[in-house]
């Protein structure tokens, strides 16, 4: 899973800057007066890249969290973006204003071909975005997924560098406004609760864990400034200041500030709805459907999305059973599902020997790139454990994009809280999606494309990116990978988990499931063991439609593939498509269709 292009995901009521195509957004110490009264980037005379380049720094002065994930460290580098209403509505105008001022000041007609490209994908950005718009106060602001109590840290752990004395204060500053911040998202949340737009009863205790790991006076935050600072090259005196001010921060405003917070969430907890799906909220079938046409790129319906992965489904169970024919396997696919995930053979006993096992396949991956890929990243990639701080309410696996000036490298965060979720069977497909050639590739990429604008740089549409990161894992089998028929049933695995989630999340959100009617279905029709099957149902319940982007926009790249492998026969070049396909950065599933049939074209008359 790819963290929104933004790319952490943020909590839910902080990614509105992502949904829109900007960098992702969390809080700030109060609003500004660029919060307020950004105007529309003016036009007149500008060329369009100057245009574009204008609306970046409108929409990043409102945005001080977004520069930091650009590896921008200027004054506002001790705050946090401004999370209230007012910022909200000025952002969208900012970017529909925007989109108006483009529509009324350049001809797609005059335009080169990518510049023409970049006029309609920012107009389709600001249409999406106007339309989730009127659903802002719908997502969930604390949840076990992408709740502001766990990701505030978690910025500042793995985005906030201190490379000097001022960065370390800033770092203190950010603290210190965690007070302020959290206090305003508990009053929100509030709000939204008493208005029948809060989280589920069972997502509290998710919450409240994560918070009492943060009133620990060691916590992680504390544990990490120190360790910061400790590097600095400064005298000890200096550095026995900055900490003393760390912890000073922390124990004057963020730890009040999460107490106060821990019997916000009790409260709620007490009264808080036991049904799972938006359907219950005002308004709740329509902004399922907009959320819908937001992650696929597609009008497909609910029942449409429902249907086709009930088809998929039964496909994969056919593959599956070939393999379990060939294993050797005596039994029913679903004695098999349970060998698989009871038997302790298939899991390992240390995060070492997982994480060891990952670095070989993502070492072995790296060597073959060249054969397949003609544009391969420039950024390297890491591979670490999810902090303990938020590892039991984390989920599986994630990526976070490497920052544009080298600063940061892109990092695949593997969940290794409970070692009996991580089943060696999907070890490979996983290392190959969040890693190479899947998230960090295509990311890498994208940010290193610096001859597009910026909000195709760093914006996304999520049926093209895990769309990527699907086609990824079966795109190794291609190169040779998988030799061990276990981790290619696992590969299934993994494709069959994401064909069960157009299932049990439109089943959810839309056919009224409970939690326990989902978990049932994925208990009886995959082969993945309970806890994270538990965990999977608890992130589409509080991340509604996105999981249904990636078999949706896995499927599309292969029918592509095969489009192109069918018209060009032995002239087909693996290299040549992913190039089509990645450097255009990401773009909705029409538009890359029709830049595949395209170039399918030109090849062809070329011949």
């Amino acid at each position: 899973m790819s963290r929104p292009p933004n790319v952490l995901r943020l909590s839910a009521a902080l990614i509105a800057l992502s949904v829109a195509g900007c960098t992702p957004a969390a809080v700030r110490d109060g609003p500004t007066t660029a919060a307020t009264e950004a105007p529309p980037p003016a036009p007149a005379g500008a060329t369009l890249a100057q245009f574009f380049d204008k609306y970046d720094a409108a929409q990043l002065s409102l945005n001080p969290q977004g520069k930091a994930y650009r590896g921008i460290r200027d004054a506002d580098y001790g705050k946090w973006t401004d999370v209230s209403d007012e910022t909200e509505v000025a952002t969208n105008k900012l970017q529909q204003a925007s989109a108006e001022a483009m529509r009324g000041s350049f001809d797609p007609g005059t335009l080169s071909e990518d510049e023409a490209l970049s006029f309609e994908l920012f107009n389709a950005q600001a249409a999406r975005a106007d339309r989730l718009f009127a659903f802002r106060d719908h997502r969930y602001i604390f949840d076990q997924m992408n709740g502001a109590q766990s990701q505030l840290p978690a910025f500042l752990i793995n985005i906030h560098r201190v490379a000097n004395v001022a960065e370390a204060e800033a770092y203190i500053s950010r603290i210190r406004g965690l007070g302020p911040l959290l206090d305003t998202l508990s009053a929100q949340s509030t709000g939204r609760a008493a208005a029948g737009m809060g989280p589920p009863k069972w997502v509290y205790p998710y919450v409240i864990s994560d918070i009492d790991n943060l009133l620990k006076p060691d916590n992680a935050v504390i544990e990490d400034i120190g360790a910061k600072i400790g590097k600095l090259e400064i005298d000890a005196p200096e550095k026995t200041r900055l900490v003393a001010a760390a912890k000073a921060a922390w124990s004057e405003s963020a730890g009040p500030a999460y107490a106060r917070l821990k019997t916000e969430m009790a409260r709620q907890q007490a009264t808080a709805p036991t049904q799972d799906g938006v359907w219950r909220m005002p308004d709740g079938k329509a902004y399922y459907e907009a959320l819908l046409a937001n992650y696929t790129t597609t009008d497909m319906t609910a029942a449409q999305i429902h249907d086709l992965g009930l088809a998929e489904v039964a496909r994969i169970h056919g593959e599956m059973r070939a393999i379990m024919k060939k294993v050797g396997f005596k039994g029913t696919l679903q004695q098999f599902f349970d060998h698989l995930r009871t038997s302790p053979q298939y899991y390992y006993t240390t995060r070492e020997a997982y994480l060891a096992e990952v670095d070989k396949h993502v070492k072995a991956m790296e060597a073959r790139l060249p054969a397949f890929f003609n544009t391969l990243p420039k950024a390297p990639l890491v591979v670490k454990a999810v902090e303990a701080f938020r590892e039991k309410s984390a989920g599986k696996a994630f990526y976070q994009s490497p920052s544009p000036d080298g600063s940061r490298p892109g990092t695949y965060y593997v969940n290794l809280f409970d070692l009996r979720d991580m089943s060696k069977t999907e070890l490979e497909a996983l290392a190959y999606h969040e890693g190479v050639p899947g998230h960090h590739l295509q990311r890498a990429v994208q940010t290193e494309l610096t001859g597009l604008p910026p909000f195709r740089r760093f914006g996304g549409f999520t049926a093209y990116t895990e769309g990527w990161g699907l086609y990824s894992e079966e795109l190794a089998k291609d190169m040779g990978f998988y030799t061990d028929p276990y981790s290619d049933f696992g590969r299934l695995g993994m494709e069959l988990w994401r064909a069960t989630r157009l299932v049990v999340d439109t089943g959810i959100h839309d056919k009224r499931w409970s939690r326990e009617q989902a978990i049932k279905y994925l208990k009886d029709n995959t082969p993945n063991p309970q806890g994270d099957i538990e965990k999977g149902i608890e992130r589409y319940i509080v991340y509604p439609g996105q999981a249904t982007a990636y078999l949706i926009g896995k499927l599309k790249i292969m029918e592509l593939r095969g489009r192109a492998q069918a018209a060009l026969g032995p002239r087909f070049d693996f290299r040549a498509f992913h190039d089509v396909v990645l450097k255009s950065g990401p773009v909705p599933l029409d538009i890359l269709e029709r830049r595949v049939d395209a170039w399918i074209a030109a090849e062809k008359s070329n011949r």
